[in-house]
């Protein structure tokens, strides 16, 4: 067993980095739900819509890869997608196995809007926090998934051995005071 900070016998959920990290996500979910809704989407669908446009995936195998979902969750998500007018799936003409995933018109127009969405929601959630809070926290959570990927292995965000923490194009936010 490794060594480091926590103690079976003192360990307590309140207290648990597990816990405050899933209540972080269920925060972070439930206010990209409310900022979406207006498009007719939710938290767990902009990842679908947001991949397609950036041209990072473009097969249901792709995406399901990329965002960690096993098929059957992916084909679901797929299929809401679809009915709701956002993505639309055809056959390859090179191998007809092959589905390929568009955005629509629709799609098109919505994954333009949620850079503004998505900004909107993580500055709300990181008030208060100054840059150097910003870059430590992204260092520190690049650090903890790290951790946890094996040799070559993907943690559905982009993340693998080679790349951890903020992209190449990360940019902080200017310290609220005005101070660095």
């Amino acid at each position: 067993m490794t060594e480091g900070p926590y103690k079976p016998d003192e360990i307590h959920l309140e207290s648990s980095l597990g816990y405050y990290l899933s209540k972080a996500r269920n925060v972070l979910v439930e206010r990209t739900d409310r900022a979406v809704r207006p498009l007719g989407l939710t938290a767990q669908q902009i990842g679908v819509i947001l991949m397609l446009f950036s041209g990072r995936a473009s097969t249901p195998f792709e995406l399901s890869r990329a965002m960690s979902y096993d098929s059957g969750s992916m084909t679901r998500l797929l299929d809401r997608l679809e009915k709701k007018g956002f993505v639309v799936r055809t056959r390859s003409d090179a191998d007809r196995r092959m589905v390929k995933l568009e955005l629509t018109p629709q799609g098109q127009i919505a994954a333009k809007q949620l850079p503004e969405l998505g900004a909107a929601v993580l500055n709300e959630q990181l008030r208060g926090f100054s840059s150097m809070d910003l870059a430590t926290l992204i260092d520190l959570l690049g650090r903890f998934i790290a951790n946890g990927i094996d040799e070559g292995a993907s943690a559905g965000c982009d993340l693998g051995p080679d790349r951890v923490g903020p992209s190449p194009e990360f940019e902080p936010l200017p310290p609220e005071d005005g101070k660095a």
